[in-house]
């Protein structure tokens, strides 16, 4: 059975002239759950099986089973589920348990509102500072993009977008402001991806708007760059709320 424990790497003495010297097996291995604790590797894949949809907003998180699938103890399930908790992709509800977050249309108009703000920001530095490989990496992103359209994959375009912006916020080179960047992603998220399937009209205006992006960033136009991501994720917040047939805030 495929357990949390596969992906920590194999251990292997460290040849040496003194068995003294020489560090154990078990010293190897703390240092290795040191770096990687179980808690950690728990709270990344339920992180992912979460962001993916592999479980689905509202879902509850059991404990017992989720220590079952992951291989591990209970111990540091409950630490993920803390983890997750201050990330906002679960909430705990006393005497009933843990379920997957399910974001409202309010608070997903928040998010857009903060994400906007972020990437204006990511638009300004990474024109900046992105470097010749960086840009190339997008344009291969968007001529995918363009394959997507013709497939008509509502899900591949999703994720392709999710690894555009994502390199984008690492040319920033700012660490702080890609971290609150990813926060405010994955809950946002947690609702795009539950009306993903709404339609995929949009995917090619959406695309040329991702090259326009990545011309202004290689032209190194900062306020161009800002400009356009902020009007980018405005824009996707209407599209949204036209797809659901809901009315969108004023920007």
């Amino acid at each position: 059975m495929l357990t949390i424990f596969n992906l920590l790497p194999s251990i292997t003495p460290m040849p040496s002239a003194s068995t003294t010297k020489r560090p154990t097996d078990a010293s190897l291995a703390i240092e290795v759950l040191r770096e990687h604790s179980l808690a950690t590797l728990a709270q990344q894949e339920l992180e992912r099986r979460i962001i993916s949809g592999e479980i689905p907003a509202g879902s509850k998180l059991n404990e017992v089973d989720v220590a079952t699938a992951l291989g591990v103890s209970r111990g540091p399930v409950r630490e993920a589920f803390s983890a997750l908790a201050q990330a906002g992709l679960v909430r705990v509800e006393k005497n009933r348990g843990v379920f997957v977050r399910q974001v409202s249309v309010e608070e997903a108009n928040e998010f857009y509102e903060v994400r906007a703000a972020l990437e204006g920001l990511i638009g300004q530095l990474a024109a900046r500072r992105i470097s010749i490989d960086e840009v190339e990496a997008l344009r291969a992103v968007v001529r995918r993009m363009h394959q997507t359209h013709k497939s008509r994959k509502a899900d591949d375009y999703f994720a392709l977008n999710v690894e555009f912006h994502d390199l984008l916020a690492r040319a920033a080179r700012n660490n702080a402001l890609l971290a609150q960047y990813r926060g405010i992603v994955n809950q946002l998220d947690l609702y795009r991806r539950a009306t993903l399937m709404h339609g995929t009209e949009n995917i090619p205006v959406s695309t040329q708007e991702h090259e326009a992006i990545i011309d202004a960033v290689a032209a190194r136009d900062e306020q161009r760059a800002q400009t356009l991501l902020v009007e980018h994720v405005l824009v996707s917040r209407a599209r949204l709320h036209a797809a659901l047939g809901t009315p969108a805030p004023k920007a």
